[in-house]
């Protein structure tokens, strides 16, 4: 059981997707941290949680700007996802990226941190140009298969989760995950941990659930999702530009709130 958890990520861990009533972002690892803290508290045990995670982050800088940070403070356990900002570009060298991901992931288990590495949930089906996301998500998700088992390292294949291909678990910019997604990557890394998913989640009931609706792209959908992201592209923006980490030091997690903000 892991009583201290740092995530570090792009908007996919940042919790993108899953806003809670005041704006603040909730999220999988948020979800990942409530369900280590139920858990250690049947032990009279406190999970302390820090996020680092900006949306909008490829993965160098990622790496570069989170991962020390997150070493320095000695968790138990660190998670990390990147690259999806990566494929999302004209160019991008798949290898390149599987091989930061690995090297980062034996820089972490060098420090004695176990590491939780997980793959992104595939939004193909729902994006313009999907076939392109698609093959190029595969080839990384094949590429950082090739180097596991890692000594160490705990890895989750969202990637591979055919419920999540489901339009119920995504977001209307079809890109991120909604608070059903999310719930649902939560349970598959707690799962892999052998920890209990809390009932009160739901999360076998809605996969069980007849599927959603079939995506359908409008005019009003480019117009506020597409243009905005191929406009940021173009003038060097990010989406995450001026912020900062929504939790940046290890926190006690309270096993009864909402969210661990």
């Amino acid at each position: 059981m892991f009583t201290s958890y740092i995530a570090v990520g792009d908007s996919f861990t940042e919790g993108v997707g899953d806003e809670l009533p005041d704006g603040r972002t909730r999220g999988w690892a948020d979800f990942v941290a409530l369900g280590l803290a139920i858990a250690a508290g049947r032990d009279g045990e406190d999970v302390r949680y820090a996020n680092l995670a900006i949306r909008g982050r490829k993965l160098s800088p990622l790496i570069e700007e989170q991962l020390p940070p997150a070493i320095a403070q000695h968790p138990q356990l660190i998670s990390l996802n990147g690259g999806g900002n990566d494929i999302m570009r004209p160019r991008v060298s798949i290898d390149g990226v599987a091989t930061q991901l690995v090297d980062a992931a034996k820089r972490v288990t060098a420090e004695g941190i176990h590491l939780l590495l997980l793959s992104g949930a595939n939004p193909s089906a729902h994006l313009p140009m999907g076939g392109l996301v698609r093959r190029r998500g595969n080839e990384l998700a094949d590429a950082v298969r090739s180097h596991l088992p890692l000594e160490n390292v705990t890895f989750v294949d969202n990637w591979a989760d055919e419920t999540l291909w489901d339009l119920r678990y995504w977001s209307p910019d079809r890109l991120h995950l909604n608070p059903l997604g999310h719930a649902r990557v939560a349970s598959n890394v707690l799962t892999a941990f052998g920890v209990p998913v809390p009932a009160e989640w739901g999360v076998e009931e809605v996969a069980a659930a007849s599927p959603g609706e079939r995506s359908r792209r409008t005019a009003d959908y480019y117009r506020r999702y597409v243009l905005p992201w191929i406009g940021r592209r173009l003038t060097g923006r990010s989406s995450g530009d001026g912020r900062a980490a929504k939790i940046a030091e290890l926190t006690v997690v309270d096993p009864t709130a909402a969210s661990p903000l």
